[in-house]
């Protein structure tokens, strides 16, 4: 999702926050409060997007331009056991969602540019609603995003070959690697000191990750040292997984890594490793930013 309009937390924002003067809560209530406050600032990012739908564009019509053009360019010229649009769907899912996590990053850093975490910090809230509402309002535009590639598959001749439940789990897959990469996306745009900073950095590591994969091809073909950066990367595990629930091809190379054998394990040691490690991370950078 693209970056967060600038402006003043609105009335209903500051409404729905826990009064300065509220006595001190119980565990039990407190954690009704903090998630109280993600739900607000979860909403806030919603808002803002009502207001401006452009900001959705980079998962409304790039799933839509992504899927159109890698199936009738590269499917024209490529030929997959399944046929190539079985096979690309899954990874077009993982690419999209992989390259709209930015948003997260970019998003942070136009709040903390123009002065509104500044704002935030004078209101009676959790400080760390701040991300978790940022990663979770993400979260939703990555479904928005989940189901315009899967609409827009069927529309150029994909199809699943299993059941409903094992379709929509390869999706929750998905969309979980999706939400763990908002988590180091947060990291890079606190680490940056313009969100123009952040894009440019966001590009150069993001870029490599989407494309250095089995996304679009087989990784069969590749050399032997490039084969084994795109068999142990993430987004490999990832659309590894997915075709192999929505019952699509899956061509292995020959000798093929632990992760092509084991796709499920590991995209999800991926997926919650990246939150273990970067969701305490970005809590440190945020205090360290937003710190006097």
């Amino acid at each position: 999702m693209s970056a967060t309009t600038v402006g003043a937390p609105d009335v209903q924002t500051v409404r729905r926050l826990r009064p300065a003067d509220a006595p001190e809560p119980g565990p039990l209530a407190q954690v009704r409060s903090r998630l109280r406050d993600v739900a607000v600032m979860t909403r806030r990012n919603l808002v803002h997007i009502a207001r401006e739908p452009m900001q959705l564009s980079d998962v409304t019509v790039q799933p839509v331009l992504f899927t159109v053009l890698f199936v009738y360019v590269f499917g024209s010229g490529m030929s997959v056991p399944g046929g190539y649009t079985n096979f690309a769907i899954a990874g077009l899912l993982t690419m999209n969602l992989v390259t709209s996590s930015m948003g997260t990053g970019v998003g942070l850093a136009t709040d903390l540019a123009s002065g509104m975490i500044e704002r935030f910090r004078t209101l009676p809230m959790w400080r760390a609603s701040v991300l978790v509402g940022r990663t979770v309002s993400d979260l939703l535009s990555a479904a928005v995003c989940a189901a315009i590639v899967g609409v827009t598959g069927l529309a150029v001749g994909w199809h699943a070959g299993h059941g409903i439940w094992s379709v929509l789990g390869g999706f929750g897959v998905a969309l979980l690697f999706s939400y763990a990469l908002t988590w180091p996306t947060a990291c890079l745009g606190l680490f940056a000191k313009a969100p123009e900073s952040a894009m440019s950095i966001g590009f150069v590591v993001i870029f490599p990750l989407a494309f250095i994969s089995n996304a679009l091809v087989p990784t069969r073909h590749m050399p032997s040292w490039l084969r084994v950066i795109a068999d142990w990367n993430p987004v490999s595990s990832v659309t590894s997984e997915v075709r192999i629930l929505f019952g699509n091809p899956n061509p292995l190379p020959p000798n093929p890594s632990w992760p092509d054998v084991h796709p499920l394990v590991a995209a999800l040691i991926w997926s919650f490793g990246l939150i273990a490690v970067c969701a305490p991370l970005a809590a440190y950078l945020f205090r360290k930013r937003t710190t006097d």
